[in-house]
Formats: structure tokens, C-alpha cells, sequence
């Protein structure tokens, strides 16, 4: 899959919350993981990262909006359910993007909101866990960026196998107008 991704929570409190997300985005591939406005105890959010994300993530703890940085290129997708957000389905994910949820039981501040590049919602009823949130969001992006052999029609399992990636023999493109270009199929045909 190209590009990056990571992902964080504005104002979290809940240690497990945090622990939970960072293991998810291990096992999903995150470039990075981060904080921004966080109030929880670290040692406790180590306790429910049981694959010890911030070993193999770079962590990024952002005391405010104002001092969060990302890669230049990087663009901010706001997870909120507002009414003028594309909901997650219909939403093409930037190849290169960081994903911040809001707090719980709370939401997105509205200046986190502004300097969003996409604002995006899970078609639900309600709001769920900030960490089942963040894992449907990466498993959509994998889903929609990776490389997967298509559905069937019928339930069940693929049908086909997924072709294998490669660049084939050469192919050579004419040089100059005055070469002759190699018989095509139909002319081999009437020899």
C-alpha cells in the first residue's frame, strides 16, 4: 500500500482508551501514533498495549493544537459525527493522512474541527468507543487502499486469485516514424 498514515486522540483521559488504539494501529501498519491535549497516566495505557506499540511506533505527545506538527504533505482527518461529514464508506482516504478522534464523551473542539482537511463519520447510530473508532477507520483504509482480490457476487470467499504484481517482459515503442512496426496478430493469421 502507498503512502502513510497515522493516528491519534485530542484530549483523551482514559489510559486503556489510548493503550487499546496504539495496539490497533501496530497491527494495522501506523507510520506513527500521537496525543494531542492528553490527560492520562502513560504507565496505565501501557497496561492494555500488550504489543507495545510505542516501541515500534514512533509516539508523538502534542500538548496542544497550536504545537502539533505532521509531515509535510500530511493531511488531518477529523473523526466526528457532524452533519456535514462524508461518512467513512464513501470517503477516499489521502495517501498520506493523520486520523485524530475526539475525546470520550466529548467531541472533536470545534478549532481541532477547523483545521481538519476531511471530516469523516461512521454511519451509526451512536457514538462507540474512541478505540472500536479508530479501528474501523484503519480497517477501512486498508479495505480501500490495499490490494485484494475482488468480492464474488455470492457469499462466501474469493473466487478468483488475485494476480500476481510484476512488470512483465520489456515492451519497446517505435523510435522513429520510418520503423516498421511488428506484425500484428490479425496479419500472422493470413500467412
Amino acid at each position: 500500500m502507498r503512502g502513510y498514515f497515522g493516528i491519534g486522540i485530542h484530549g483523551v483521559n482514559k489510559p486503556f482508551n489510548i493503550g487499546n488504539l496504539y495496539r490497533t494501529a501496530h497491527a494495522f501498519g501506523a507510520s506513527f501514533v500521537f496525543t494531542v491535549d492528553a490527560k492520562y497516566s502513560k504507565t496505565k495505557g501501557h497496561k492494555t498495549d500488550t504489543s507495545k506499540a510505542v516501541e515500534h511506533t514512533p509516539f508523538y505527545s502534542f500538548p496542544n493544537l497550536e504545537d502539533m506538527m505532521l509531515p509535510q504533505g500530511c493531511q488531518l482527518v477529523g473523526v466526528e459525527l457532524t452533519e456535514d461529514a462524508v461518512e467513512l464508506p464513501s470517503f477516499r482516504h489521502p495517501t498520506n493522512a493523520a486520523y485524530i478522534l475526539g475525546p470520550e464523551r466529548s467531541n472533536l473542539p470545534d478549532s481541532t474541527i477547523e483545521r481538519c482537511d476531511h471530516i469523516i463519520k461512521i454511519p451509526m447510530k451512536f457514538c462507540v468507543n474512541v478505540g472500536v473508532a479508530g479501528a474501523l477507520v484503519m480497517y477501512d483504509r486498508l479495505q480501500s487502499m490495499g490490494r485484494f482480490a475482488p468480492r464474488p457476487v455470492r457469499a462466501g470467499g474469493p473466487t478468483q486469485e488475485l494476480a500476481p504484481t510484476g512488470h512483465g517482459s520489456p515492451r519497446f515503442r517505435l523510435g522513429s516514424p520510418f520503423e516498421q512496426a511488428p506484425p500484428s496478430v490479425a496479419e500472422k493469421w493470413d500467412e
